[in-house]
């Protein structure tokens, strides 16, 4: 009888586990043999293979490697500065730092094509002020632009997991370190940097998984990486199962960097336990002088190329003609983004909280997997989860096309709140277990012996402690719904442009004055979590 129970109870959630993982399922199982569809899409992958898929790699390889690097010196020695060292303005870089965090990585890509191009106010100024002729600065839409763009936007990651790491043990050690009579340099080489490496190789990790994921930034500079391979595969040369095929390259390129990001966090307990960092004996090294100034620069030029320079850019074009912005259209727009992300919102918290709670009242392995799996989509591209949603789609349509399945996952809200879902789960999923483990286990137990049921225990003692974090949950699915690309410009319904698609349109289209309008609003909206973040670190 206790097995029929156990049965029952799991079946909602492996209809659950079977509705997040069906598009990761349905690019895996691309390679099965269809038949005529599968001769189509080897001959069309044996042809990329010999022409543009070694092009593929290399890029996606070197892109990757570049912004690694960078992202990991950026974010590494910002954080080294703002824990170790102690100056003026510390506290204030603290949170400026994480100001990047607002900016789309596309966004920023428009702003500073608008602002260096050829036909950009300061080449055309440079060329007027001093007589010049010609192409003065490199070309911002090719490979070193990206990287350029990717570091600023991406590094708050690192910066992130490094300053916690470092936070939390660095200066107690360095103070010992200085007693037993090792220099600074010494210090710094020998005690911080070990005891950041796996938090900077966790935050790593991240970056490359959204630079992998990336699409707006490739295919507006014209850079040929796996992703918009996998989108001309499909779009240009009208096949899903060769686009398919290419998309788990990626995948399984996207959880190795899953992996790596896992051992690493496990690493990171290591570095986490241990006594109170912040004592009187264990204060930051004070900077004077030139090691002041050069603190401040360390701490400003990323702040001024990932955030304040993108702002700036686009606003000279809201201040310079308020006629040619589409305010009309703005509106419907907004209207668009706002509605996706509240209803995305709505069910990816209850979803969360569902899941949640089923892992609190029977942590078996059948719920675990389900919870595993919820985690995981937040990891898959955007161009990956499109491709494993439609791939299915058009099984289906073709095989019974009574039903209108591809209508409504086409025509509808319903696929793209479905490809949110898939890809935002796990981070509604994130906050509520991290609300949960602020629940003592014996108010479970104490109301278990008063003779609550489960639907009493959740709504009278847990829903009150939840509040705040269901609140953050919501919040944080909102802002990640309006800033999503990839997805929302294949799946939207038709009319229904959201504030992302409609940016990237414009820009695409040379319109980079009226791209700024609605850019500005995603950094607008982007600016809420990373303010309540911001401050969060600092009341710890």
């Amino acid at each position: 009888m206790r097995r029929i129970s156990f049965a029952l109870r799991s079946i909602p959630l492996i209809l659950f586990a079977g509705f997040l993982s069906l598009p990761v399922l349905a690019v895996l199982a691309s390679w099965l043999p269809f038949g005529q569809g599968d001769a189509q899409a080897g001959s069309i992958l044996r042809e990329m293979a010999s022409t543009v898929l070694p092009g593929y790699v290399w890029t996606t390889l070197w892109l990757s490697l570049l912004v690694a690097v960078g992202a990991a010196i950026v974010g590494t020695g910002t954080a080294a500065m703002v824990t170790l060292f102690d100056f003026p303005g510390r506290r204030t870089f603290e949170w400026l730092l994480l100001l990047p965090l607002a900016m789309p990585a596309y966004v920023t890509a428009y702003a500073y094509t608008d602002f260096l191009q050829f036909s950009g106010p300061l080449q055309v100024g440079l060329r007027n002020t001093f007589g010049l002729e010609g192409r003065l600065l490199p070309e911002v839409r090719s490979l070193g632009g990206a990287v350029w763009v990717f570091i600023f936007s991406l590094y708050p990651y690192v910066y992130l997991l490094a300053r916690t790491a470092l936070g939390e043990r660095a200066a107690h050690l360095m103070e010992a370190a200085r007693l037993l009579g090792a220099p600074l340099s010494r210090r710094i080489r020998t005690v911080a940097l070990p005891l950041a490496r796996p938090a900077v190789a966790a935050g790593v990790a991240l970056v490359l998984m959204e630079t992998l994921a990336d699409f707006g930034v490739t295919s507006y500079f014209g850079i040929q990486t796996f992703t918009t391979g996998i989108y001309k595969a499909w779009l240009s040369m009208d096949n899903r199962l060769a686009a398919a095929q290419l998309a788990t390259i990626l995948l399984v390129l996207v959880l190795l960097l899953l992996h790596m990001e896992h051992r690493a966090q496990k690493r990171m307990r290591f570095a986490a336990g241990g006594g109170r960092a912040g004592s009187a004996e264990a204060q930051p090294v004070r900077l004077r002088g030139a090691r002041c100034a050069a603190a401040w620069a360390i701490c400003l030029v990323p702040v001024v190329m990932g955030f304040v320079a993108p702002v700036f850019f686009m606003l000279r074009p809201l201040a310079a003609d308020w006629s040619v912005l589409p305010w009309e259209r703005f509106v419907g727009w907004a209207w668009n983004s706002v509605r996706l992300g509240g209803i995305t919102a709505g069910l990816a918290v209850m979803v969360a909280l569902g899941l949640a709670f089923a892992l609190r009242r029977q942590p078996d392995r059948i719920t675990r997997g389900v919870v595993q799996l919820a985690s995981v989509g937040y990891a898959v591209p955007g161009a990956v989860i499109v491709v494993g949603l439609l791939l299915p789609v058009g099984w289906l349509q073709a095989a019974v096309p009574q039903w209108g399945v591809g209508a409504l996952v086409t025509a509808t809200a319903f696929g793209i709140v479905w490809a949110y879902l898939v890809r935002f789960c796990a981070v509604a999923l994130q906050s509520m277990q991290s609300g949960y483990a602020r629940i003592p286990p014996n108010l479970d137990a104490s109301a278990r012996m008063l003779g609550a049921g489960s639907a009493r225990l959740l709504s009278q003692v847990h829903w009150p402690l939840l509040k705040r974090s269901t609140a953050a949950a919501a919040l944080l699915v909102f802002v990640d719904v309006m800033k999503e690309l990839p997805a929302t410009m294949v799946l939207r319904p038709f009319n229904s442009d959201t504030l992302a698609v409609v940016a990237y349109q414009l820009a695409r289209d040379e319109r980079l004055g009226e791209a700024a309008l609605p850019s500005l609003a995603l950094v607008a909206v982007g600016l809420v979590p990373v303010i309540l973040l911001s401050r969060t670190l600092r009341s710890r």
